[in-house]
């Protein structure tokens, strides 16, 4: 854990089609933390990860997000991206006449403003695609497109892999994946975790994936707004009584 705040949420409102959908949501995420949100179904758990990433969909009515130390409310999506902040989807698109490499590549040079030579770039690809137990072909075709949904999530951890960002917001990422995915996908964060050293906002009803992971903080949300925040114990409550006694508050 850390005391030197990466991101700080104060106080968010975000509306969503005119409807409100968060209600003053405070977070505070340390440099290298990993932090679990969790929370009935359309609570505003995904909100909360479309607006830190900038979403024009979403529109913050009222608070602040600073990431860090800068203010980033206004800031648009590519320039949050380009600041370290990355989002996983929970259905990731389909890109067609883009490939899986070349996406990647064109993304790491956004965001360092530099030309990558293509034998290094390809190195650190084929390393990071045998962490996800990834065939190398995967690499040469069109971005998601013919992808079983294990294959696109595998695909978002690897774009984490090699990106490397300072904050990563993962929505759902073990949704509808089988046992054995859910374990590569597992072992791809734990990676991140542990040789990226950047921080973690993973927001998941399932806990699976949380197994092999050094969770430091666990919140859960309800109708909008954060009501309460433990440690890694938490999750193991909520797994046994789940969230009725928090609805009811």
């Amino acid at each position: 854990m850390s005391d030197k705040k990466l991101l700080e949420v104060k106080n968010l409102h975000v509306d969503v089609e005119d409807k409100q959908i968060l209600h003053g949501v405070n977070l505070e995420i340390g440099k290298g933390e990993t932090h679990v949100l969790m929370g009935p179904n359309g609570t505003g758990k995904s909100t909360l990860g479309y607006a830190l990433m900038g979403n024009p969909r979403y529109t913050v009515r009222e608070g602040e997000i600073w990431f860090d130390g800068k203010n980033i409310t206004e800031e648009a999506v590519n320039e949050r991206a380009k600041a370290g902040i990355f989002l996983s989807f929970q259905n990731p698109l389909e890109v067609p006449g883009v490939t899986l490499s070349s996406f990647i590549r064109n993304a790491l040079e956004q965001k360092t403003g530099k030309r990558i030579r293509l034998w290094e770039f390809k190195k650190e690809l084929k390393k990071a695609m045998e962490v996800l137990d990834m065939d190398e072909s995967y690499a040469e075709r069109d971005l998601n497109v013919g992808f079983s949904g294990g294959e696109k999530k595998k695909a978002e951890i690897l774009q984490l892999l090699m990106l490397k960002p300072s904050l990563a917001i993962l929505d759902e990422t073990d949704s509808g994946l089988d046992v054995d995915a859910v374990r590569t996908v597992s072992a791809g964060i734990e990676e991140y975790q542990k040789n990226c050293k950047g921080s973690l906002l993973i927001i998941t009803h399932s806990t699976k994936i949380l197994e092999s992971l050094t969770v430091d903080y666990t919140h859960v949300m309800v109708e909008g707004k954060i009501i309460e925040t433990g440690d890694a114990s938490l999750v193991d409550k909520i797994n046994e009584s789940g969230f009725a006694e928090y609805e009811a508050k």
